[in-house]
């Protein structure tokens, strides 16, 4: 599985940015997709989530009503639409796959494939 993120700018405070993930391979056994972002000398963290089915998203409590995760089947792309972005949205945005094992969709570490990261930078 491969995944390519894209759509990190540079931007003002209250302005809006989608991110895309495009995912390629076997995608047969993908449970999730996650975004994560990681700011300057913090760790990596989830921001939202979806399964690989598109039914159920997930979000972080600091992103919940101004980030929406979707996922476009037919394109086998993932989407984050962030709106009334901050200054502390600013970070390397990735997005990330899971294969299937029962697992949760926050965890870091039970990610198995990443793409690279894109930045964006909310200035205030």
């Amino acid at each position: 599985v491969q995944l390519q993120a894209s759509g990190g700018g540079l931007v003002q405070a209250g302005d809006s940015l989608r991110l895309s993930c495009a995912v390629t391979g076997n995608t047969f056994n993908i449970d999730y997709i996650g975004w994560f972002r990681q700011p300057p000398g913090k760790e990596r963290d989830n921001v939202a989530a979806i399964n690989w089915s598109g039914v159920n998203t997930y979000y972080v409590d600091s992103v919940k009503g101004r980030f929406t995760i979707s996922k476009d089947t037919a394109q086998n792309a993932v989407y984050l639409q962030m709106n009334s972005l901050k200054p502390e949205d600013t970070a390397v945005y990735y997005c990330a796959a899971q294969e299937q094992r029962g697992g949760n969709y926050y965890h870091t570490v039970l990610y198995d494939y990443w793409g690279q990261g894109t930045q964006v930078t909310v200035s205030s």
